[in-house]
């Protein structure tokens, strides 16, 4: 329907009477929305490339002038021919039945990529980190988050074994941009715009995930969470969906003049046989009633027993008729709130206990009048009243709410499960859980303080990369708790994120391994987006993305891989020791870092021509190398001899050198794939049956074309 408002728009400009007309049978039908989530897909998404140099055939956008902050020209034109001694291009506009053409200067444009354009992706190394020889590398990916995900379609495809994701939250405060534009709250296609934007990158993780084993974590807060919720459960219907709310700052952020928001919200969408495992966990995961210490006053966090029962029968068998003898009064000083005396079974036909001065006579009688029983018998529920295992709950109408002990949990308290704290002033035993952690499930209402996102957020960006700011970002420790639960079993398991920001998952990750020797990897993909306010002030300067001075203040070369390099080396950007200490599970000084491997690239867009005739092999070489795993060398460029075997596969060009291909292959103890290029699929099953069964061929066209393009957008 946001098609249609173009549309009517432009009726409007033809016929005004025809284009209000139209316009209100628009509202009229749009207000008639089926039951379940309705929302506009908004076709085309476009992405512009402003470091992708601009070349013949290209669909290009003219830039409006430096220093301006308007949009300029919106519409598509075609690069028809190139003089690069005069730096212009010639132009002809798209999508027109009207032809118009211009000549402008190659700095004035801008490559864009619409919905149905094919694309060839590659990955330029920008820098590494290595501390670890027998670790597998992290990946931090600059780019278009959509088009990266695309292109691991090919490298990981039903191989991620978690995915974490913290999207825009959609506040309408400019957290996000649609089409190159900041989305602001007066936007009336802001949801469906948001919504659009999810559902084509959820769709492609989908792909991603280990049907057999994974999770997808999303974490939104309430602008969202409604809409966000039908999507997950429209695109992943065969997910177990569940939401955790979690406290993220106790103080509350304000909303002005709504309440303060502390917390937000945790999707959990579990594949196959995922599921959260039992864990050790403090007691500040407990939900259970705490007590108060007598003597300080203090809450103490300690488990109160969860298995007092109410001494009222209920079920089968709970009427007085059903057993006299219980139908007893039970009396209790209101004071102390402590039974002091117990009576006999009262006549049939009496229902009022004889009184006794100063006393609460207490009869099993219902709210509703009617003549329950107790559970227990008169000389039983002393001898349970010797043993601690009686107290009093709440006043009612009909006296004070007694509860008991049963036998089985009775039982669990006398054993070295519990420990006896003391009696109540009712004379009923205190007992609390042992201290120390007890392995379990969590719940799903998180209140943990190492989850202060201000504390363990913010405040931890400020040590590793002082000066440097990143609005909200998770508590590191928030999103390891999140992950732990389904990835403990997993020491070589694959995370991704592909709204990464600050690069907390892959902290997040590091840390773990620290925990346990993991081998575990973490892919992030994020832009270099700067925020609204930063691209006003540089826009003021006549600075335009793709300027160097522009996009060394992007938030994945300014934040993202600072980030990740300094929880690596202990090292601030300025060569200075992080001052700090990671608290809680385990601690040791921030200084320290990880042993631990990353490298970061920056996503590419090739032509056809130079795919084809293998010119880009070194910007292709990468995914080959994150397909196999992103352990050991990489084979950077086409092998001389015609064939290469690194450390997790091999590269065979030239199948005139296949037995030299194979004795290499047979010597590799840790060989994965085999990647073999030809375009005769006979020749590739007889090769591929030549190798062993641990090693898996894949065949490379010899143009490429086949393996690496994808279409923007696809059928989403």
């Amino acid at each position: 329907m946001s098609r249609l408002t173009d549309l009517i728009s432009k009726a409007k400009a033809i016929d005004p009477q025809l284009g209000m007309d139209m316009e209100r049978e628009f509202r009229a039908m749009s207000s008639r929305l089926s039951f379940g989530l309705n929302f506009e897909r908004h076709k085309p998404e476009v992405v512009e490339l402003p470091k992708r140099s601009v070349r013949r055939g290209d669909k290009v956008r003219v830039l409006p002038p430096r220093s301006s902050t308007t949009k300029g020209d919106q519409r598509f034109w075609q690069v028809k021919t190139i003089r690069k001694s005069k730096n212009e291009a010639d132009l002809e506009l798209l999508a027109t039945e009207k032809a118009e053409a211009q000549t402008v200067t190659l700095d004035d444009l801008v490559v864009v990529a619409e919905f149905g354009d094919i694309i060839y992706p590659g990955l330029i190394p920008t820098g590494k980190v290595s501390r670890s020889e027998d670790k597998p590398w992290h990946t931090v990916i600059n780019g278009e988050n959509y088009h990266a995900l695309k292109a691991l379609t090919w490298t990981h495809r039903g191989k991620v074994d978690a995915i974490y994701i913290d999207p825009p939250y959609n506040t309408g405060a400019k957290d996000w941009k649609y089409n190159n534009d900041y989305v602001e709250s007066e936007d009336l296609y802001r949801h469906s715009k948001w919504l659009a934007m999810m559902e084509r990158r959820l769709l492609v993780a989908k792909e991603l995930l280990n049907p057999a084993d994974s999770v997808l974590i999303v974490t939104i807060d309430e602008k969202e969470y409604l809409r966000l919720g039908l999507l997950l459960e429209q695109v992943f219907p065969e997910a177990t969906i569940q939401m955790v709310s979690t406290q993220i700052n106790p103080k509350g952020v304000s909303r002005g003049g709504s309440f303060r928001r502390s917390d937000e919200y945790l999707f959990f969408l579990m594949f196959g046989a995922a599921r959260p495992a039992r864990m050790p966990l403090s007691k500040e995961w407990s939900t259970t009633t705490q007590i108060k210490d007598k003597e300080s006053d203090d809450i103490k966090d300690a488990v109160v027993l969860p298995a007092w029962t109410s001494m009222m029968r209920r079920g089968s068998e709970a009427r007085r008729i059903d057993r006299e003898s219980m139908f007893y009064p039970i009396y209790a000083d209101p004071d102390s709130k402590k039974i002091v005396e117990v009576g006999t079974a009262l006549p049939r036909g009496v229902r009022e206990a004889p009184p006794i001065d100063g006393l609460v006579p207490i009869l099993p009688l219902r709210s509703n009048g009617s003549e329950g029983r107790w559970q227990l018998g008169r000389d039983e529920l002393i001898a349970r009243m010797e043993q601690g295992r009686i107290r009093l709950g709440r006043r009612t109408a009909y006296g004070f709410v007694v509860n008991y002990l049963p036998d089985g949990a009775y039982v669990s308290v006398m054993s070295d499960k519990f420990s006896i704290k003391g009696y109540a002033d009712d004379g009923s035993l205190i007992a609390v859980g042992e201290a120390g952690e007890s392995s379990r499930i969590a719940p799903t209402q998180w209140k943990i303080a190492a989850h202060n996102a201000s504390e363990n957020g913010s405040g931890l960006i400020s040590l590793f990369v002082p000066g440097r700011k990143f609005p909200y970002p998770k508590s590191l420790y928030a999103v390891a708790d999140a992950l732990r639960f389904f990835v403990t079993k997993k020491p070589e398991a694959t995370i991704l994120d592909f709204f990464a920001g600050s690069g907390t998952t892959a902290h997040a990750v590091m840390r773990l391994n620290k925990q346990d020797g993991g081998k575990r990897q973490c892919i992030s993909v994020t832009n270099n987006e700067v925020s609204a306010d930063e691209q006003k002030v540089l826009r003021g300067q006549g600075l335009r993305p793709g300027d160097a001075e522009w996009e060394k203040l992007g938030i994945c070369d300014y934040i993202t891989k600072a980030r990740v390099k300094a929880a690596i080396t202990g090292k601030t950007p300025d060569g200075k020791p992080i001052k700090g200490d990671y608290k809680f599970t385990d601690e040791f000084s921030m200084a320290d870092g990880f042993e631990e491997n990353a490298e970061f690239f920056t996503l590419t867009y090739e032509t056809p021509l130079a795919v084809s005739y293998q010119t880009a092999f070194t910007r292709i070489a990468p995914l080959l190398w994150l397909r196999a795993g992103s352990v050991g060398r990489r084979i950077d460029k086409l092998p001389s001899d015609g064939w290469d075997v690194a450390d997790a596969y091999g590269l065979l060009v030239d199948l005139d050198k296949t037995i030299d291909f194979l004795k290499a292959v047979r010597k590799a103890k840790a060989l994965r794939i085999a990647y073999i290029v030809t375009d005769d699929e006979r020749r590739f099953q007889a090769l591929a049956c030549r190798l062993t069964e641990e090693v898996q061929a894949i065949r490379l066209y010899e143009s490429h074309l086949t393996n690496f393009a994808f279409a923007n957008g696809g059928d989403a």
